[in-house]
């Protein structure tokens, strides 16, 4: 047969494969499009290095300590991916915050239990804290942020206290200043029972040692909460329960309700979602409020 049919074949059977895995592993585009990912690795267990995506603002200049954000996916701690949260680093790197979005360990791919996604969650809080000056931030300015059993990710590093990998520097703290919440897991035993067999037999004693409804205190970080009324998945009733609990304490807390919207409706389409903006803005308006950005 003809060489050179034989490489176009093959160059047509690769074609077909990369597009196949492409919208797998591609990250959606936002309007920052610009704005290009450079990535570190935070923690390294056995043979898992995992990886923080961070996006700085195209104006940062150096010796500038601007404010910064983790953001920690969805997947019901089995699942998901560091991508989900991208759009929402470009849109905030364009605001001016260095915006990263963190791999942390799940349940499909490494087999571990719910306990050790807080553990990762922790260190990638204190890394960014130990390396704020490498990556231009303030230490006293790191905001946490995610969504569903993400948001119940920042949540932990903030309000649970045990749960720190013993080999790093616990001088540094991981709790962060502020916390972003979407569609947030924070009431654990209200989810166990209707949640996985392999999840419900692991959190059914222990579920309250990583519930931040159950850990909230006083002096906790300042929280927002986007959560849509229809929720399925995590009830609504959770973010208001979890806000009255905080003002119990005197800590800051407000919750932006989304009339009849379900689980995930704050995602970034390329289509276009209005929720995707929405939540954005007021995202923006509650770091600026805070310090975080410019007026």
């Amino acid at each position: 047969m003809d060489k050179r049919i034989v490489y176009s074949k093959l160059l047509k059977y690769i074609l077909l494969i990369a597009i196949s895995v492409l919208p797998r592993f591609a990250f959606p585009q936002s309007s920052g499009d610009q704005f290009e990912a450079y990535t570190k690795v935070y923690k390294t267990i056995k043979r898992t290095k995992l990886k923080l995506y961070i996006y700085q603002p195209s104006d940062h200049q150096e010796g500038q300590s601007l404010s910064a954000i983790v953001f920690f996916h969805g997947g019901g701690w089995g699942g998901g991916h560091a991508w989900q949260f991208i759009p929402q680093c470009k849109y905030l790197a364009e605001c001016g915050i260095v915006a990263m979005s963190a791999e942390y360990r799940v349940r499909k791919r490494q087999g571990v239990t719910p306990f050790e996604c807080v553990s990762d969650a922790k260190s990638a809080i204190r890394w960014v804290r130990i390396h704020a000056k490498e990556l231009g931030i303030d230490e006293n300015r790191i905001a946490a942020g995610g969504g569903s059993a993400g948001g119940h990710l920042a949540a932990c590093t903030a309000l649970i206290n045990d749960f720190d990998e013993p080999n790093e520097d616990l001088n540094v703290s991981s709790i962060p200043n502020a916390l972003i919440l979407f569609n947030a897991v924070l009431n654990v035993p209200e989810i166990v029972p209707v949640h996985r067999k392999k999840v419900r037999k692991i959190l059914e004693k222990r579920a309250i040692e990583i519930s931040p409804i159950h850990n909230v205190h006083k002096g906790a970080p300042p929280t927002i909460i986007f959560h849509g009324t229809a929720d399925s998945n995590v009830p609504f009733h959770q973010a208001t329960l979890f806000c009255e609990e905080m003002k119990k304490y005197g800590d800051h807390c407000e919750v932006i309700p989304f009339e009849g919207r379900g689980h995930g409706f704050f995602n970034y389409s390329k289509e276009g979602n209005p929720d995707f903006i929405a939540t954005m803005e007021k995202t923006k308006d509650f770091l600026t409020s805070f310090g975080y950005l410019k007026k």
